[in-house]
């Protein structure tokens, strides 16, 4: 499959790019990057060639990578889809539930597959904890704490200008609720308040009756950073288990499933639909910081 990558920052440097000039079913076509210099140099670095223009880039390739805000990759996703090429997105795939939408739409009218990419959902171990849980069910409650410090001297995530101004509900949050989806069921209420230092906390009432409780921060002190998540319920409690970071494999993964897809395989369960689904908890959690009401959804 040929791939065309969009974004030249530390995220397409450490995943998207090594992940896709490494895989035996790709051909790394090229490179597209709000500044041209980086782009040039993104690409030199593994064969592939500079692109000017966006959809330049698009007709020349099959499926499209992204690793750019939110709001930058929805037009490209929309432009790429309405090519009738396959989309791997990144997490959240807008900042708005109407933009992912069309997004939504675009890929079912043209009939591509689809791709986001939840980082630690393509993680062996975690995702055999998640089909686990849902197997075993009479889950009551989900916590999930994500904080992290990416505005330290040295962390290259801390220029990142989106993250700056969105915070850890749009960073890190996407990750806590493709987590508890799948496991607990749709959610039907989101109410969440943001305090000092980014610390967001996100209520979520599912469809059977359980609750999510997320901590979330990328700005938290450097002492309190940590990952934790566990779910409590009838059989008892199961916390998910700590895993290698690997983001260059996992994204391999992410390209395996996308290819499968396209070929005639099945859906990958975390498509721009799932996406979608995302972001409208996560838009609903910033409406409730907004305005301080329980947002109700469905």
């Amino acid at each position: 499959m040929r791939f065309g990558l969009f974004g030249t920052g530390p995220w397409a440097h450490q995943a998207h790019a090594p992940a896709l000039a490494a895989h035996d079913d790709v051909e790394f076509v090229g490179v597209w990057g709000r500044n041209a210099e980086k782009a040039a140099e993104l690409a030199g670095e593994h064969g592939a060639k500079p692109y000017a223009d966006i959809d330049a880039l698009i007709a020349d390739v099959d499926a499209i990578a992204v690793a750019l805000p939110p709001d930058v990759q929805a037009d490209i996703a929309l432009r790429a889809a309405r090519a009738g090429k396959h989309l791997l997105l990144d997490k959240p795939v807008a900042f708005t539930a109407a933009a992912a939408r069309e997004i939504v739409a675009a890929a079912t009218e043209h009939e591509v597959a689809s791709v986001v990419f939840f980082t630690r959902r393509f993680m062996p171990a975690i995702q055999e904890f998640v089909e686990r849980a849902e197997a075993t069910g009479g889950w009551l409650e989900a916590r999930i704490d994500h904080l992290g410090s990416i505005f330290q001297p040295g962390n290259p995530f801390g220029e990142s200008a989106w993250r700056k101004e969105s915070g850890g509900l749009w960073d890190v949050g996407p990750h806590a609720v493709a987590l508890v989806l799948p496991v607990l069921g749709a959610v039907t209420e989101v109410t969440a308040l943001a305090g000092a230092r980014d610390m967001t906390h996100v209520l979520l009432r599912h469809a059977g009756g359980a609750i999510s409780t997320l901590t979330l921060s990328v700005d938290a002190p450097a002492k309190l950073e940590r990952e934790d998540a566990v779910l409590y319920g009838e059989s008892g409690v199961a916390g998910v288990p700590p895993v290698e970071w690997l983001p260059v494999e996992a994204f391999g993964r992410g390209v395996d499933a996308l290819i499968g897809a396209a070929n005639g395989g099945p859906a990958s369960p975390l498509d721009v639909r799932f996406g979608a689904e995302v972001v409208t908890i996560l838009a609903a959690a910033a409406e409730s910081i907004s305005t301080g009401a329980t947002v109700k959804l469905g």
